[in-house]
């Protein structure tokens, strides 16, 4: 799943889907028997051609292209506070912008990862994520995505992910790796 689609795969849509159109971030349902191209699908997430547009399926609806959902997180019982927080920020590296192969982690995207203890058993992540644009329609789309993947760790019972533009982000913040990736390096 969490593979980048280089070839264009077709489908045809097996039922009706919810989807986002890139980059606005308007939500859209598209119809059973839609053709169209897998162009990404990374995160467990895809980005979809169909008709001349972009549109992003959540792998919550993986089924509807004929695919798997992603797989379930698991902790072991014992886990410590650092445990999670290293989930998290695995769980951070399969956000990614529906338009670039590249996570919001290798991005420079996420600004403060937190995490607290707040009962047993039970954790709050707080995320500072800024977008590469201030301007992007995706900006609350990436922000449900985060907090949906970091509430899929068990023990992770609230996720605040907050929006910031401050610092503006630059190219300067990619990791190495994401520079290579977009020719940036």
């Amino acid at each position: 799943m969490s593979s980048f689609s280089v070839s264009n795969e077709p489908f045809t849509l097996l039922r009706d889907c919810n989807a986002v159109m890139v980059p606005l971030g308007d939500a859209v349902c598209l119809p059973i028997g839609q053709i169209g191209y897998i162009t990404q699908a990374l995160g467990g997430s895809f980005t979809v051609y169909v008709d001349g547009n972009l549109f992003r399926i959540a792998g919550s609806d993986a089924d509807a292209l004929d695919k798997e959902p992603p797989a379930a997180i698991e902790v072991a019982a014992d886990a410590t506070n650092a445990d999670v927080e290293k989930l998290a920020w695995d769980q951070l590296r399969t956000v990614f912008d529906p338009e670039i192969p590249v996570n919001v982690v290798d991005l420079g995207l996420v600004y403060d990862l937190r995490l607290e203890q707040t009962a047993p058993g039970e954790r709050k992540v707080y995320v500072k994520l800024t977008l590469t644009a201030p301007g992007c329609g995706m900006g609350d789309i990436l922000v449900d995505d985060a907090r949906t993947k970091l509430k899929m760790i068990p023990t992770v019972a609230e996720a605040d992910v907050d929006l910031v533009f401050d610092p503006q982000w630059s190219h300067s913040m990619m990791s190495d790796a994401a520079k290579l990736e977009t020719g940036m390096l």
